[in-house]
């Protein structure tokens, strides 16, 4: 458990309690909290069975989600255009059908 709350502080930055209220400091506190369970999911759903599916919130964060990209949206659909030349490229279009099959609850 200790590794996980010191992943949240360290990758997730969820130990900057820095603003003047209790309210925000709050807030601030449950939005790492949100989005460390939201890339522990998709850790769990897209990524097995790949090289990064025991890889940490901060490997996640900057091998797939800090990328360069070119996004283009239109009236239908948002292209996001990622360089040839990107590492984990095979992963990412893994993670993408993944989760392209995940049922929509609403």
């Amino acid at each position: 458990m200790e590794n996980r709350i010191k992943e949240q502080q360290l990758d997730l930055l969820a130990d900057r309690t820095s603003t003047q209220t209790f309210q925000s400091n709050q807030l601030r506190l449950w939005i790492h909290s949100w989005a460390y369970v939201l890339i522990n999911a998709f850790r769990q759903h897209c990524l097995k069975k790949t090289s990064l599916a025991k890889a940490t919130v901060g490997r996640i964060r900057l091998n797939l989600l800090k990328l360069g990209a070119r996004i283009k949206i239109s009236c239908r659909r948002i292209i996001i255009a990622i360089a040839s030349a990107c590492p984990y490229q095979d992963i990412l279009s893994i993670a993408n059908k993944r989760i392209k099959t995940i049922p929509n609850t609403g």
